[in-house]
């Protein structure tokens, strides 16, 4: 009996261990067949044109960044960010003693220069009549008319001179090139403008663009003065506005693949920088399309859940298309139209699970 007992507890410890594995599979069994409740929608077909949805964000149609060429310190700062200037406003004021030295020097070069003609001029016409007196030399005439000419040269130098120092000294004034908001500003009361330095950038207050990132495969779809529907996310009260194709770059980028297409907002006054969508036709066809809430992507695939026949799940992979920008998406592959998928998932189920459609 004693030889026995160590076989018997060999025998009754598998059976408990293969009864607590048959337990474990059928709790995970029961688990794993525990119903989903979900949304369905079903795949359709259309032959209907697309409308084909590109984002893109809102661009000045000028900016500038505004620098000077006098050397000094900014004695006022008139403007701040945000504000709206007109044509020829002053934005900054630079102490300008370095440049208006300039301007007298040139000034006093200019008398100087005007003087000399005068003396010039009278000698040369001196000598014109004593020449013709037979008094002065042929010689005496010549030195007399190039001392003339020299003394006009001088006043033409010195006349721009005068007109470089005050183009100069005027830019101790910064002033607005056209009607702008201003961006930013930077510097302030106490610092060194030095030429070249940026001051202030502005950007034009209207006739703003929105530049769109449009894939290469739509660019045939548009031309020059076509006419597109523009929303801006941050404006919704603004509704479709009505833009015009004004530019498209020749080439494409090589990293997303898109072209830049330029659409004037003719004379809207909004923002640079703000986010916007505009819609595309697209070419009429046979065409698949699924909500895009049911579509789930994970490692570089496109997965949807299907909800079989059966009532069961079923995940399929999927190779979809344009973004409609109604809340559908295209669907090159992966489905048929009629399909019911389930939308609104947080992820994909495990495929065999019961889906109870929710109403």
């Amino acid at each position: 009996m004693n030889t026995r007992n160590p076989i018997i507890a060999v025998v009754v410890a598998t059976a408990l261990t293969l009864t607590a594995c048959g337990s474990h599979e059928a709790e995970l069994a029961e688990a794993e067949l525990t119903p989903t409740s979900v949304k369905v929608a079903a795949v359709e077909r259309s032959a209907d044109a697309t409308t084909i949805e590109v984002r893109g964000t809102v661009q000045p149609t000028r900016q500038a960044s505004l620098s000077s060429r006098v050397m000094g310190p900014v004695i006022a700062v008139k403007v701040r960010a945000g504000d709206k200037v007109a044509a020829g406003q002053t934005l900054i004021k630079i102490e300008a003693e370095a440049s208006d030295g300039q301007l007298a020097q040139a000034s006093g070069a200019l008398a100087q220069a005007k003087a000399g003609l005068a003396l010039a001029e009278r000698n040369f016409t001196r000598f014109k009549a004593l020449h013709a007196e037979s008094a002065a030399s042929d010689l005496e005439l010549d030195m007399a008319r190039m001392h003339y000419e020299q003394a006009l040269g001088a006043v033409t130098q010195a006349e721009g001179a005068v007109q470089a120092a005050t183009s100069v000294a005027s830019e101790s004034v910064v002033k607005s090139p056209f009607a702008a908001r201003v961006v930013r500003t930077m510097v302030e009361a106490g610092d060194l403008a030095t030429p070249g330095r940026p001051l202030v950038q502005v950007e034009s207050r209207e006739g703003q663009q929105i530049w769109l990132a449009v894939r290469e495969a739509d660019i045939p779809r548009i031309a020059l003065g076509d006419e597109i529907k523009v929303r801006l996310d941050a404006r919704p009260e603004l509704g479709a506005v009505t833009g015009t194709v004004r530019e498209i770059e020749p080439a494409a980028d090589p990293t997303s693949h898109t072209t830049t297409v330029k659409v004037d907002l003719g004379q809207l006054d909004v923002p640079s920088g703000l986010s916007g969508r505009a819609a595309i036709t697209g070419d009429a066809g046979d065409r698949l399309f699924a909500p895009s809430s049911a579509v789930h992507r994970r490692g570089g695939l496109e997965l949807v859940v299907v909800r079989a026949e059966d009532g069961t799940a079923r995940t399929r992979a999927v190779t979809t298309g344009a973004n409609l920008g109604d809340g559908r998406v295209e669907i090159l592959s992966g489905l048929d139209a009629g399909d019911e998928v389930a939308i609104d998932l947080s992820s994909p189920v495990a495929d065999g699970t019961p889906l109870e459609v929710a109403r």
